[in-house]
Parts: C-alpha cells; structure tokens; sequence
C-alpha cells in the first residue's frame, strides 16, 4: 500500500477527531492538526485556549504571512511522516485544499452532522475553555465566524462526504469502507 492521506473537513463536534482518534488505533495512522499550531501559540503566550482566540490567532498569521501558511506547514509535516495512512484534521479553506492535493494519494472527506447533535457535543467534550456553559444560540453563532464559513462549500469538492448522525460503529464501518475503496485503487 502507498501512503494514504486523508483530509478531513467538517463543522465543528461533526466527528472529525472521533475518526481521527479510530484511524489512529487502528490503522496505526499519523495524525496533523491544524489547530494544534494555534493551540501551540496560545499556550506559549498565556492566552485563554478559547475558540475565539483560536480564530484571531490564525487570521493573524495568516493575513501576515500568506493564507497558506498553515497549510504549508502540515503539508511538510505530513511528507515527512512514515505511517502508510496519515489524517489530516481541521481543514477549512479552498486555499488549503488546493495546497494539499498536491501531496499524492490525498482524499478529502467532509464530515457532517446535525447541528443539534453538534452543540451537544460540543458541551459534553469541553474541547475549549468557554465550551461547556455555551447555548445554543453562542454555538450558532459561532458558524458565523470567518474561519467556520469557509467550511461548507468545501463540501463540493470532497472525495467523500459521510453522514455522522447514527452510531459510532457506524462511522467507523463507513470509514473502513472508504480506506478499502481507496487503498485498492
């Protein structure tokens, strides 16, 4: 099998790191997320690890420094990772997806979900620290943010796109299924 690199796009608590964390038990898989520069930054600088902060954080550098910059710097991470099936988590702009095909053998899945079922999980994981005691209305609105509006139309564009809303048993068979069909192409 030649490396596989799977992509994945999504809204947030859409199951992207449930996958990511199945691959990786499973298929002994690399993983690269976007956010965890940015998680990076705001820990190096004492700054809350909010989903607010998170956002300023990339617009930041990527309006300074070029709107690939992060994808520059998982796409070297991820040719110089040796597993045979390597996840790449948090993808959100067109601009990302056009830097990343170029790696060979790269698939981009989107995941979606019901919003409903989302912001649930989003209060049960606590992922950022301003999570837990979020609405629903906040979780609505935080769709509305620059770096979360780019995320549908990435659906277009996908290779694959699964539905998350049934059972985790069900994502992982779906999941198995897309890294057979690929894996015997």
């Amino acid at each position: 099998m030649s490396k596989m690199i799977i992509g994945l796009v999504g809204p947030m608590a859409s199951g992207k790191g449930v996958v990511s964390q199945y691959i990786q038990d499973n298929y002994q898989a690399g993983y690269h997320r976007f956010s965890h520069m940015l998680r990076d930054v705001v820990r190096r600088l004492g700054i809350e690890e909010s989903r607010e902060n998170l956002q300023k954080i990339s617009i930041c550098l990527r309006e300074n420094f070029g709107q690939n910059l992060m994808a520059h710097a998982i796409k070297h991470e991820v040719e110089n990772d040796d597993k045979e099936i390597v996840m790449i988590d948090g993808i959100r702009r067109e601009g990302d997806v056009t830097y990343l095909k170029e790696l060979p053998n790269f698939i981009l899945v989107y995941i979606d979900s019901d919003i409903k079922t989302r912001y649930d999980r989003t209060i049960t994981r606590a992922e950022n620290a301003t999570d837990k005691d979020k609405t629903f209305e906040q979780f609505e609105n935080d769709h509305l943010a620059d770096t979360e509006t780019t995320i549908p139309p990435l659906k277009e564009i996908s290779h694959e796109v699964i539905d998350n809303d049934g059972s985790l048993e069900e994502l992982y068979e779906k999941f198995d299924n897309i890294i057979k069909k690929h894996n015997e192409n």
